[in-house]
């Protein structure tokens, strides 16, 4: 039979190649609406097809690795005992491989004690007799020794797999200077450090291929071992054992008794409606066709029934500025709306129905004409809307009317993995790709999508969006998000008034300080080191000073501030201390530089407030971060004292929520002790206290205080015995019983909390007291630490969640109060639980009713929202 007339068998290392697919492709951005990670999936699959199209085989299977545990190990116990623990984004990534590999009508097999190479061997050596041409396609050096005229190892690069080297007898040899069968004697010799096997000490590959090659084989070098002279000699003749069980170890068995042979698993139809289910689980929009055309399948059928054919990319019109005003009211429906920014205003603008496009250059004209359209009630659709109206309000334009963002929504439903940009999301809600230039080149290759054509694709992903979202989250995202992002819009333009004056003098205070503390920390040991440097560190703390090692990283020892802390808490040293006390006035003056920094020519602070920054709902802000301006400290004090009035008005309003995350955790639960203790008005850890540790109210001391308040917050986290004793330095014992005590008296705290990380195992999400979800895939982990991970972030999720829910309802309430009364006041910061408003002159007792009533009912629960306000020139002294 001649070569072209040979059928083709291919056999993959389903393990090893998926592995690798893992590390390819970024884990963030490959994860289901659930939270499921499928980079390894999706990269592994994208190899195959690519395999599957090139060479064309008509015989296929997948082996795997049933465990690590095979008769290797038992021979050797530290065979491949080296090896880190599977990464945990990667685990559960393999049944749903298996699962897809199934619907694709692809052969998978595993067998207990025996390891993938083992399979691929066996299943290599039999096509080869039964005439086969076999491809075997692994990432493990071992499957080498199988290569013949009648076997081609395919082996990734270092890239991935994503490109494959061929390696057939003589691409074998110009590699590594022998034959095929050769290459395990010299692995035997050189070591293997994947799977554990040490070497003899100072040969490498090059003495290795010599030694073969003068004696012909690894069994007559070790003959004639005696002859071998020098230091390597004598290393060899020491280590001839662990020669031989390295070569025992590495040869592949070529006997396995499997349940398919290579007659067995010819090329079969796939189950097309099962990939698509799969898939569309998987959320692998794209790869769907291919899968389909790699099968000899039309690779449209790739789509799901119910989706109509893509349709053409509109070529935007561009008419005169009345004309556009035309198009723009004769729209019936949404509009989507996309303004290219530059230099922080307006440079083009587009706008889409989903038919039809228009676009125009912005100028003053066009400002006028469609300037009453933006702000008017016409419902509008925009990708990443802040920036936007920004932009336009710079340029004199209101924005109303804001119906949609597909940044938002995209966010709510996938909160772990949000979508970065509009591309990202039409390839996953369209399966389509967004037209881009690439911006490395000067003259690009191909045109990006104009602002009308943005526009329309951001129209079809609202569409699919709305889809998706279950109708409490999208009550979310029109009830909190969207006037939240409008209201930020305005905060983010107005900034806060920052002294540059009191930044710099603290900042040179600290500067001192930093340096006399690093001259006193020199003195301790006797030299002077660099204390940002982590080596330098870790030959101080744990060779000079022999401190006990920390936590093993690549670099080392763990050097980072809180592994530091514990160490000085368990082993201290006055050099530990100073080296502390350093780090935490550089980092302290790292912020002050960062603020002053960002203090633009008007005096003001501009932060960006992002609203896809959490999972839990909660803002963050950068350019720059206010909300690591540490609290409690006299630097901190400092510091935001620094933060003042602006010119033109009188004073600063701060307002925050007292206890917030317990009342949610009151009326979540139910606990009627708990919610008598926030309704009687006395302090509540006190009364909390009096009951855990029945005494009076008044007999409460401060340390049994300390240790209720703990216990309460600690509870929202998902706090341990473990965790409570470390952080109040008692005995377990003591915590676990202060523990048992607190559950006592507030049953119903403890019930809720089981019941609703029960309930999220079973939904899958948890839910805030308004609707917003958060997925939990991992509360059925087979991974302990994943799972109990889960568990604890799943207690708190319902509760901080509201928290954020309740603050952003207070926050765009007040914002539009403010605005309907026609006040000159305005909110300036949102900075954790805590308002910053700037009071204009003869307005504090409007603003202040004002603030007092919206955050009071931004929710209804069986318990008070109690506010506490605070007045003054400077943010610290406004604090309360």
């Amino acid at each position: 039979m001649t070569d072209s007339a040979k059928p083709t068998l291919l056999v993959v290392d389903g393990h090893s190649l998926a592995y690798r697919a893992f590390y390819a492709l970024p884990v963030d951005n490959f994860s289901t609406k659930d939270g499921q990670h499928t980079n390894g999936v999706y990269g592994f699959l994208s190899m195959l097809v690519n395999l599957i199209k090139a060479e064309k085989p008509t015989h296929l299977a997948v082996a795997f690795d049933t465990s690590r545990q095979s008769f290797r190990t038992r021979e050797y116990a530290e065979y491949k005992a080296n090896r880190s623990e599977t990464p945990a984004e990667f685990k559960g990534q393999i049944p749903i491989l298996q699962e897809c590999l199934a619907a694709m009508s692809i052969p998978v097999l595993q067998q207990e004690d025996i390891e993938a190479d083992d399979i691929l061997a066996t299943l290599a050596t039999q096509g080869q007799e039964q005439g086969f041409h076999v491809l075997v396609c692994s990432g493990d050096r071992d499957t080498i020794q199988l290569v013949n005229d009648d076997i081609t190892l395919l082996y990734p690069n270092v890239q991935g797999v994503s490109q494959l080297k061929r390696y057939d007898p003589a691409a074998v040899v110009e590699k590594y200077g022998l034959p095929p069968h050769q290459y395990p004697e010299i692995a035997a010799l050189v070591g293997e450090t994947s799977d554990n096997l040490p070497g003899v000490p100072k040969v490498g590959e090059k003495t290795a291929v010599k030694w073969l090659t003068q004696y012909g084989s690894l069994e007559a070098l070790i003959d004639n071992a005696d002859k071998i002279t020098g230091v390597v000699g004598g290393n060899l003749r020491e280590h001839l054992d662990d020669v031989k069980r390295n070569r025992s170890l590495n040869r592949l068995v070529r006997d396995v008794e499997l349940p398919l042979g290579p007659a067995d698993l010819s090329v079969k139809p796939i189950d097309a409606q099962a990939v698509r289910d799969i898939f569309a689980r998987l959320e692998f929009r794209t790869l769907l066709p291919r899968v389909f055309e790699a099968a000899g399948l039309d690779g449209a059928a790739g789509t799901t029934q119910s989706t109509a054919a893509t349709p053409a990319m509109p070529t935007p019109a561009e008419p005169s500025a009345s004309d556009l005003a035309a198009w723009l009211g004769a729209v019936d429906g949404e509009t989507g709306v996309t303004v290219m920014i530059e230099g922080g205003l307006p440079r083009r603008v587009g706008f889409a129905t989903r038919e039809s496009a228009v676009e125009a250059t912005w100028s003053a004209e066009v400002a006028e004409a469609i300037g009453g359209w933006f702000s008017s009630s016409a419902p509008k659709v925009f990708n990443d809307a802040k920036s936007q109206i920004k932009a336009l309000r710079r340029a004199g334009v209101e924005v109303a009317g804001l119906a949609f963002d597909t940044t938002i929504a995209g966010w709510l439903i996938r909160p772990s993995f949000p979508d970065k940009t509009l591309a990202d999301l039409v390839d996953r809600y369209l399966g389509e790709k967004l037209p881009e230039s690439d911006p490395t080149q000067l003259v690009p290759e191909t045109e990006g999508a104009t602002p009308g054509q943005v526009s329309w694709f951001a129209l079809r992903v609202a569409d699919a969006l709305r889809t998706e979202l279950p109708a409490r989250v999208a009550s979310v995202l029109t009830d909190i998000e969207l006037p939240t992002l409008v209201t930020l819009a305005d905060m983010e333009l107005a900034g806060v008034a920052v002294s540059h004056d009191k930044l710099a003098r603290l900042s040179a205070e600290l500067g001192a300080r930093a340096d006399a503390i690093a001259q006193t920390a020199f003195a301790a040991i006797g030299r002077e080191v660099n204390l940002g440097s982590p080596k330098q560190l870790q030959e101080v703390l744990f060779d000079e000073l022999q401190l006990p090692k920390t936590r093993k990283t690549k670099t080392g020892y763990s050097t980072d501030a809180a592994v530091l802390a514990d160490l000085q808490e368990s082993h201290p040293h006055p050099f530990l201390d100073l080296l502390l006390q350093h780090r935490e006035a550089t980092k302290l003056r790292q912020i002050i530089e960062s603020l002053d920094t960002a203090i633009a020519a008007d005096g003001r602070i501009r932060t960006t407030y992002v609203q896809t920054g959490s999972q839990t709902g909660r803002l963050s802000s950068t350019d720059p971060n206010l909300q690591n301006i540490p609290i409690r400290t006299d630097e901190s004090a400092r510091i935001r004292a620094a933060f003042e009035v602006g010119e033109g008005y009188e004073t600063l309003l701060t307002a925050d929520y007292s206890q917030i995350e317990m009342r949610i955790m009151a009326h979540l639960s139910g606990d009627p002790g708990l919610i008598e203790a926030f309704n009687s008005g006395e302090d509540t850890h006190r009364y909390v206290g009096a009951r855990v540790f029945g005494v009076d109210p008044q007999d409460v001391t401060p340390t049994m205080r300390t240790k209720v308040k703990a216990m309460s917050y600690g509870l929202v986290y998902g706090l341990s015995a473990f965790g409570l004793s470390k952080q109040l330095r008692i005995e377990q014992a003591e915590a676990k019983q202060l523990m048992t005590e607190y559950f006592a008296r507030f049953g119903a705290v403890r019930d809720y909390l089981r019941a609703s990380v029960e309930q999220a195992r079973i939904d899958g999400f948890t839910e805030t007291i308004f609707g917003r979800r958060r997925p939990f895939p991992d509360l059925s982990s087979p991974n302990r630490v994943l799972r109990e991970n889960a568990e604890r972030a799943a207690l708190n999720a319902p509760i901080q969640g509201s928290a954020a829910d309740i603050m952003k309802i207070a926050l765009f309430h007040i914002h539009d109060e403010l605005r309907a009364a026609e006040l000159q006041s305005r909110v300036l910061l949102q900075i954790h639980d805590e308002l910053v408003v700037e009071v204009a002159p003869g307005e504090w007792g409007a603003v202040e009713a004002i603030v007092r009533a919206r955050m009071a009912d931004a929710a209804e629960l069986s318990v008070p929202l109690d506010v506490q306000i605070g007045r003054g020139a400077e943010w610290n002294e406004a604090g309360h």
